[in-house]
């Protein structure tokens, strides 16, 4: 079990991994994911089967920068900025609304909604946060199966299947909370749809946090 934080060397090779089309394990704020390009259809399709779920499935984006993600998604409106500036970076899946078509490939039949994560980085995987680009990525596990919290709970066919694993320890327990910010910018709602780390009490002030 790994107990040296992870290198720069380490964050490269992951983002040249994902460049180039493969599929990789790596430790986050919530759980093990796996990782690839969200524009490239191989590397998408091959990521789905491996975790023997449908193409029809959304999964998120995820970049490991705020500024990097406000960037990309320049067309989100004032409210929505200001929502994520307070949530983000965090163990939280968001849901917004993606009527510019932002990476389909991971939205699956959902177009319209953008699931959107940028993880709260601790000082053990700290050298992820230089990685500049967005991977599509999913809990590290097939469908049914608990998320792993470390590598020794990979299950085989995942461990083997995947082109790189990076070793970051342990990591939470738990994937991510879902907060659906789809009409949020025009009414000011949110919803919880799948309670993690965080609870609805504590996205409520979060979002209420005007400092």
């Amino acid at each position: 079990m790994s107990s040296s934080p992870l290198t720069s060397e380490q964050a490269d090779l992951f983002s040249r991994c994902v460049d180039v089309g493969g599929i990789a394990v790596f430790p986050s704020d919530t759980v093990y994911g796996l990782a690839c390009d969200p524009a490239q259809r191989d590397a998408v399709t091959r990521l789905y089967a491996l975790k023997r779920r449908p193409l029809e499935a959304p999964s998120a984006v995820m970049f490991f920068s705020l500024a990097l993600a406000l960037e990309a998604l320049a067309e989100l409106g004032p409210n929505t900025r200001a929502a994520l500036e307070r949530l983000l970076p965090g163990p939280l899946t968001v849901l917004l609304d993606n009527r510019a078509g932002r990476f389909p490939l991971a939205c699956g039949s959902e177009p319209a909604t953008l699931g959107l994560r940028v993880p709260a980085l601790s000082a053990q995987l700290a050298a992820l946060g230089e990685l500049k680009r967005p991977i599509l990525q999913s809990s590290a596990n097939q469908a049914g199966e608990p998320a792993p919290s470390s590598i020794e709970q990979l299950s085989p066919t995942i461990a083997d299947g995947v082109d790189l694993v990076l070793d970051g320890g342990p990591v939470g327990e738990r994937s991510s909370s879902v907060v659906d910010l789809r009409e949020y910018e025009r009414e000011g709602r949110w919803e919880l749809l799948r309670e993690g780390p965080l609870g609805a009490e504590q996205i409520e002030a979060l979002l209420s946090d005007r400092s």
